[in-house]
């Protein structure tokens, strides 16, 4: 909420004085302006009645050449103590007689009367200059020139301003004390209203009530009516989503307990399973072996193909239980980060794949200065040995195999990539690839238990990352995974 200066009182209060005051000003630069146009209008008026005396009785003056007595008819000015100069010209412009009320008062050029008028005048900065035609017998003899100060409606003016400014004042006041009294009804409620939702909104509390107002049919009331009535609602709801997050808290903790019973068994029963498995297994290869060597050679061919059969097949059922209790393991180990070289983690994944590579020709692109990565070393090997493995087991077809590791840092995660040039998949498919015992290929076309990825997905997925791939049929595939860059 906003401090006192920006309460809804004083907004009332600063718009009522705004309104006010701006209906005053207009009001009063109205009238000054109306009495600006008279007080002109009666200036020149009184001025030209000055100039019409003055002309009348300078006739004789001008007519016989008499210049005293036409400065006589001047310096009667004095009484005027507006008309700072008056001059009396000939017909062709030439000064006959003239008055200064200072002798410092500048000339001023005489302003052109028309031959269709009698006067003209006009006013200056600080001047009104009129300049009045004398006649006699319906002929021009002369002109009166006279210019008089507008001190006298420089006063008046200010004394209107004094005025105006003392309404005003008055006005703002009495507007002030009325506003107060009137928005008592508005903003009184108004600032309760808002208080009772500042205390709602820090406190959460929707049971505060906000005081009813006196007049039941103002529009406040029928505003603050509502707002209870919306707290109201708002405080049923809050129950009723209080009980079901409770009810819900409650059955995620029985959920959650009973789901980490659940994979604790599930995972116990893999591991003994998986264990269990290798006594009979390794009987099963042993008799197999003993088979071979006693009655390999009385065995015609058929036979030595069953007995064979029978060896692959344990074989193939030792790796798919090692692969189970390295899945199984994963879930289990705890992690033990530290920072490492990347670099090194791919070349020791990239010696040990290689070993059984003997006889193959492969394209090796790795950089020499991959960054380093907070992870768990053990694990971290398992994941590149495992997609090491995975890019020269389908790149296997081709004459020349090209697998290329690299890295990128996007944002807050550092992507590392292992690229082939393999037979690849179709990207339909590929929501299947992380799943256990998920294939995208027959056996008999590419050996694999179906566990590798899936175990990839585990650890990185521990390490609070990413994995997905990228492919096309015939074009390779290319697997990424994300680590986070700080230390998590």
């Amino acid at each position: 909420m906003n401090g006192p200066r920006y309460s809804i009182s004083r907004r009332l209060t600063r718009m009522n004085f705004l309104v006010s005051g701006t209906a005053l000003v207009v009001a009063g630069l109205t009238l000054t302006a109306y009495d600006v146009a008279t007080l002109r209008g009666s200036l020149a008026r009184d001025l030209s009645t000055t100039a019409q005396i003055v002309g009348a009785n300078s006739v004789s003056a001008i007519v016989f050449e008499d210049k005293q007595t036409a400065e006589r008819t001047l310096a009667a000015l004095e009484a005027a103590p507006n008309v700072v100069y008056a001059g009396i010209y000939r017909t062709g412009g030439e000064l006959f007689a003239e008055y200064r009320r200072d002798p410092g008062v500048p000339s001023a050029p005489v302003p052109v009367v028309q031959a269709d008028q009698s006067e003209t005048y006009v006013f200056t900065g600080s001047e009104l200059q009129l300049a009045r035609r004398i006649t006699f017998d319906a002929e021009e003899t002369g002109i009166v020139f006279v210019r008089s100060d507008l001190s006298d409606m420089a006063g008046h003016l200010t004394r209107n301003l004094a005025i105006m400014s003392v309404v005003l004042v008055l006005a703002l006041i009495a507007a002030f004390f009325v506003g107060r009294v009137s928005q008592r009804g508005i903003s009184g409620p108004m600032m309760d209203l808002a208080e009772t939702a500042r205390r709602v909104s820090q406190d959460h509390r929707y049971s505060i009530r906000a005081a009813p107002v006196s007049e039941p049919t103002h529009e406040i009331s029928v505003l603050v009516g509502a707002f209870n009535d919306m707290l109201e609602r708002i405080e049923q709801h809050d129950q009723q989503v209080q009980r079901a997050q409770n009810e819900l808290e409650t059955r995620v903790r029985e959920r959650t307990t009973e789901l980490a019973a659940a994979n604790k068994e599930l995972e116990a029963f893999s591991y003994s399973v998986s264990h269990d498995l290798r006594a009979p297994l390794r009987h099963v290869s042993g008799f197999t072996t003993l088979l071979q060597d006693r009655a390999g050679p009385i065995l015609d061919d058929q036979c030595r193909r069953y007995v064979t059969t029978i060896a692959e097949a344990a074989q193939r059922m030792g790796r798919l239980i090692d692969d189970l209790l390295s899945f199984s393991r994963t879930s289990r180990t705890n992690l033990s980060k530290r920072k490492i070289s990347l670099s090194d983690l791919v070349r020791e994944a990239q010696n040990e794949v290689t070993i059984a590579s003997a006889g193959r020709e492969i394209g090796w692109t790795i950089p020499e200065n991959l960054p380093d990565v907070w992870v768990d070393p053990a694990l971290m090997r398992q994941v590149l040995v495992n997609l090491l493995s995975n890019a020269m087991k389908y790149s296997g077809t081709r004459e020349r195999s090209e697998i290329e590791v690299g890295s990128t840092t996007q944002g807050a995660e550092l992507i590392v990539f292992v690229k082939d040039n393999g037979v690849g998949f179709d990207m339909q498919y590929a929501h299947k690839l992380f799943g256990v015992f998920q294939r995208l290929h027959q056996q008999d076309e590419f050996e694999g238990t179906g566990i590798g990825l899936a175990n990839v997905q585990r650890i990185i997925h521990r390490h609070q990352g990413r994995v997905w791939a990228e492919s096309a049929l015939n074009q390779g595939a290319t697997f990424y995974f994300s680590l986070p860059l700080k230390e998590s």
